[in-house]
């Protein structure tokens, strides 16, 4: 019974997300529009979806149902990338993958690391989902100097909220009972997930941040 419960709440948070990332792009659509939508919405699902792990997390839910789960929400994520069956969350203005290897990345550390070491695939998936979620927010909406990495377009604000996110991110999660890497290794872990978000070509930064962020928490004490 925990088990159904637990599940019906997180499906009930991921049907939140979608609803209200459609209500946002419709809004900005009509009111202020079509780039500012598709990006509000679209990182609305980005940020939203990383809670689904500590909420995974905190409601006890085993593997043998995460991992599934996961599975069959990338497979979903992938089959909406090539149809566009929910346009708020794959409808952006390049060519990338970024939701796909988003939760291939949960699905691969969901199987290396849950549950004994499910710190570690919060630590990778929060860097992610907060970090870069709120890096690409500011970026696309303040001005600051800017650089070419391959086809992205990098900002200095957007590069500072993602090191400094991240750091407050990892250094909170290391407040809790489980071995947690030193502070200095922490500082260490949030650059590294920072610069592999500079290459971001087709997406592959929603594979490789959270995949390292989560091996290195591991690996690091």
């Amino acid at each position: 019974m925990q088990q159904l419960a637990g599940v019906a709440a997180v499906g009930l948070w991921l049907a939140l997300l979608a609803a209200a990332a459609a209500w946002i792009r419709r809004r900005h659509l009509e009111q202020e529009g079509h780039d500012l939508g598709r990006e509000w919405s679209r990182k609305l699902v980005h940020i939203g979806t990383g809670a689904v792990v500590p909420l995974a997390w905190l409601l006890g839910i085993d593997r043998l149902i995460a991992v599934p789960a996961a599975m069959a929400v990338t497979m979903l994520a992938a089959i909406n990338h090539r149809y566009r069956l929910l346009p708020a969350i794959e409808d952006v203005g390049r060519n990338s993958y970024g939701t796909v290897a988003y939760g291939a990345a949960i699905t691969i550390l969901l199987l290396a690391f849950w549950p004994q070491r499910a710190a570690a695939v919060c630590a990778g998936v929060l860097v992610m989902a907060l970090g870069d979620g709120l890096a690409g927010l500011l970026g696309a909406r303040f001005r600051s100097p800017s650089w070419q990495v391959g086809e992205q377009r990098k900002s200095l604000l957007g590069t500072v909220t993602m090191a400094l996110v991240s750091m407050v991110v990892l250094l909170l999660l290391a407040q809790g009972p489980w071995p947690a890497p030193a502070p200095t290794a922490l500082v260490v872990i949030a650059l590294v997930a920072t610069a592999l978000e500079q290459v971001a070509w087709l997406g592959i930064d929603n594979l490789t941040v959270p995949i390292v962020s989560a091996w290195l928490w591991s690996g690091w004490r």
